[in-house]
């Protein structure tokens, strides 16, 4: 039924931005036409918050090791928010070039196992 998911990061420098996940985080990708770029993203999980209204989603970023991540952000001068320890995880945000922000955890939550399509 579900084979996959797409997130979509809407930016204001779309080309930084994408340099960015391609070069600095190094994600793989195809280019789709034109420097239009589709990133592969490793395992992923979804959850659903309670809000106070519907269409409001957010993406987050995990890893294994927030300072370390933190460290290499460092490196090529990207921007990292102070680490929080918010008991489920110790949660950054990062800057990206395009001047947007995305969250980056590293869990201390159970994480399900990665599914296969049906």
């Amino acid at each position: 039924m579900i084979s996959g998911a797409h997130a979509i990061i809407y930016s204001a420098n779309p080309e930084a931005d994408r340099a960015f996940l391609r070069d600095v985080i190094g994600l793989p990708h195809v280019d789709v036409g034109h420097g239009w770029l589709i990133f592969g993203l490793p395992p992923s999980e979804v959850a659903v918050h309670p809000a106070e209204k519907n269409n409001v989603h957010e993406l987050y970023f995990m890893c294994d090791d927030i300072q370390a991540f933190v460290a290499r952000m460092k490196a090529h001068v990207i921007e990292c928010e102070p680490v929080k320890d918010e008991g489920w995880g110790l949660l950054t945000h990062l800057t990206l070039p395009g001047g947007g922000k995305i969250g980056v955890y590293q869990p201390r939550h159970p994480r399900p196992p990665a599914t296969r399509p049906r």
